[in-house]
């Protein structure tokens, strides 16, 4: 790296601080989380997809397609979940919570089944996304000071304060509009490492002739997942479907986006062309870590650089030794967008939960004391990240390969109390209680005790749990009258999105089958 790299990343630093200045939040209280419920869909899609994005996502997908062992374009069948995922929000999960007319998902559950249900899930909400958010911030600093030698510190800052301070005054409209540049800067990064990558290695037919052909099966309809192997087709489905629907349908960081819209018909589009455009994106650095890979066991001066056992390090070591200055000033800038579209989002929500679940309840606040708080819950959510980012150097070389099992304990029986909630009225708080940490607990037992259950279908097994637990209870109960719910759901089916992202997700499958072939 030399001045001209510094430049850039210096520009793109000031650049964002410039816009949190200009796009200062000037509406009432609540518009700090949901904006003025004026976003289209084009703003929100590449929101959605620039949090999906992370600066984990953006250097671990390429090393596990490109390097790391059992890996490969197996990568590529996370995406069978997606469209399905946003067929049942588009129907089921969605409709409702928008027109609740609420900030925090879970007030919704409030609304259902009473406060207990909703601070049970708002607390675990809170643990979990707080800690993984300041452990992948950890681990893009530790990456960027062990290849690019920029100080840990100094990443600490760059990453957490100035995502602070750009954020901290515009709330969700900042958060937003800075995502869509991020997304852009992020998607350019990949393209530039692919395009240098397949220039070093000779362009695209001499990559087919060394590629690793075991590596380019994505799908593999002889894996269960019970046996001690994992990414085959049928937990990926059905594993897949459940924490999509969850993470994007029922989690404050992605609900906040739809709660935002202008109005349903955005977020369904919305919704649409997530379940498209993401399985491209997906796709290009899916292939950029297979040239990347395959030029690393070409050259051995690039593969010695990668340290043995951690094959994160390859695209870092890669944009070092491959790229011209200005060009990897450019990436880095994109590594620490892919970390700060992640950091802006998840204390936005952070802070959302806490004043609307925890500080406010009953209190009467005027628009002013709302945003003085909403603020105050920022900076503090901020802070505990920082402070977790500090010290996790003893925990994380467990912790990182861990975070998306956290996630997959909670999606499942979060999925099936926000179903419940929406598609029964019979079930009430002690049975819907019981069955949600019920199914939690039995997630943790397979994760200590069931090793050989690959962790995707905790996320269907945790919902199957919960769903019995609660509807078992409640059965045995005496029957309670019925609701007309279901006529709003066959209604609420016949849209168009469900039409074409049910033909995508048929179009996905031969994709994923050919792939081997073509490459």
């Amino acid at each position: 790296m030399n001045w001209l790299d510094y430049l850039i990343i210096a520009l793109y630093i000031l650049a964002m601080l410039l816009i949190g200045y200009f796009m200062r939040d000037k509406g009432d209280g609540k518009s700090y989380f949901i904006g003025n419920k004026n976003f289209g869909w084009f703003s929100l899609l590449l929101s959605t997809m620039a949090t999906q994005l992370s600066a984990i996502s953006f250097i671990s997908a390429p090393a596990f397609v490109g390097m790391r062992e059992g890996g490969g374009m197996k990568w590529l069948s996370f995406e069978f979940g997606v469209p399905l995922a946003m067929i049942f929000l588009s129907v089921v999960i969605t409709p409702f919570l928008y027109r609740a007319g609420i900030v925090s998902a879970y007030e919704f559950l409030e609304q259902r089944f009473g406060r207990s249900t909703r601070l049970l899930i708002s607390t675990a909400f809170l643990l979990s996304r707080s800690f993984s958010t300041g452990v992948a911030v950890y681990t893009v600093a530790l990456l960027l000071e062990s290849v690019f030698y920029i100080q840990f510190w100094q990443t600490i800052g760059i990453i957490c304060v100035v995502t602070m301070l750009y954020s901290l005054k515009g709330g969700l409209n900042v958060v937003v509009f800075t995502d869509v540049i991020q997304m852009f800067i992020k998607y350019f990064g990949i393209l530039v490492c692919l395009g240098f990558a397949l220039y070093h290695i000779g362009g695209w037919e001499a990559f087919i002739q060394q590629v690793d052909h075991r590596r380019t099966q994505v799908i593999d309809l002889g894996s269960w997942g019970f046996n001690g192997d994992s990414y085959g087709f049928f937990p990926m489905i059905f594993g897949g479907f459940v924490l999509y629907a969850s993470y994007y349908g029922c989690d404050q960081t992605q609900v906040q986006r739809a709660l935002a819209a202008s109005s349903l018909a955005e977020v369904r589009k919305m919704y649409m062309l997530n379940g498209i455009v993401r399985f491209f994106v997906t796709l290009t650095y899916c292939i950029t870590g297979l040239v990347i890979g395959t030029l690393a066991l070409s050259a051995p001066t690039f593969m010695s650089a990668i340290p043995s056992g951690q094959p994160d390090k390859m695209l870092p070591v890669f944009i070092l030794q491959y790229l011209p200055n200005g060009i990897i000033g450019l990436v880095i800038v994109a590594i620490f967008a892919a970390a700060m579209s992640s950091l802006s989002t998840n204390v936005n929500a952070l802070a959302a939960v806490t004043m609307e679940d925890f500080v406010i309840r009953n209190r009467k606040l005027s628009d002013r004391q709302y945003s003085w708080l909403s603020q105050v819950c920022v900076l503090v959510w901020g802070a505990i990240c920082v402070l977790t980012a500090a010290v996790a150097g003893g925990i994380a070389d467990t912790v990182i390969e861990a975070i998306n099992k956290i996630g997959s304990i909670f999606y499942g029986p979060i999925l099936a109390t926000f179903s419940v909630a929406i598609l029964s009225r019979r079930v009430k708080a002690p049975a819907m209680n019981t069955g949600l940490i019920t199914g939690v607990l039995f997630n943790v037992y397979l994760w200590k005790f069931q090793p050989q259950i690959f962790w995707f279908w905790w996320n269907f097994l945790g919902c199957v749990v919960t769903l019995s637990i609660a509807l078992g209870l409640t059965w045995l109960q005496p029957a309670a009258q019925g609701t007309a719910q279901t006529e709003k759901f066959a209604f609420e089916l016949r849209n168009r999105s469900t039409l074409y992202l049910m033909v995508f997700f048929a179009l996905i499958l031969l994709i994923s089958m050919g792939i081997p072939y073509v490459l």
